[in-house]
């Protein structure tokens, strides 16, 4: 006589809600889960990644702004050297006095 006991696994999986059940879903489940959190090039690095991405790109911006100042002034240096050097570094001639007026 053999007696009728239910598996153990038969009894959890039949409390469990029926999407959890269904094979294809769990298998697209813990994939995603895998792909999110688990991976290489999971989101939260690729958060980061992304981050160093928008900063590098702004200070590329910056640098940009300051080589266009640094050829402008080169070219003001070429062709006015005096001017550039009394202006820019408040340099004066011997027995020649300086009066600096700055703007606000």
């Amino acid at each position: 006589m053999a007696l009728n006991v239910p598996n153990p696994l038969q009894v959890i999986t039949k409390k469990l809600p029926k999407p959890l059940r269904n094979k294809y879903f769990l298998s697209i489940a813990i994939f995603a889960a895998v792909m999110i959190f688990f991976d290489k090039h999971d989101l939260l690095t690729q958060w980061k990644l992304r981050g160093s991405v928008k900063r590098l790109e702004h200070d590329k911006g910056y640098y940009e702004q300051r080589i266009e100042q640094a050829k402008l002034d080169q070219d003001n240096i070429n062709n006015n050297k005096e001017q550039f050097a009394r202006e820019k570094y408040h340099m004066h001639k011997s027995g020649e006095d300086v009066f600096i007026v700055q703007e606000k």
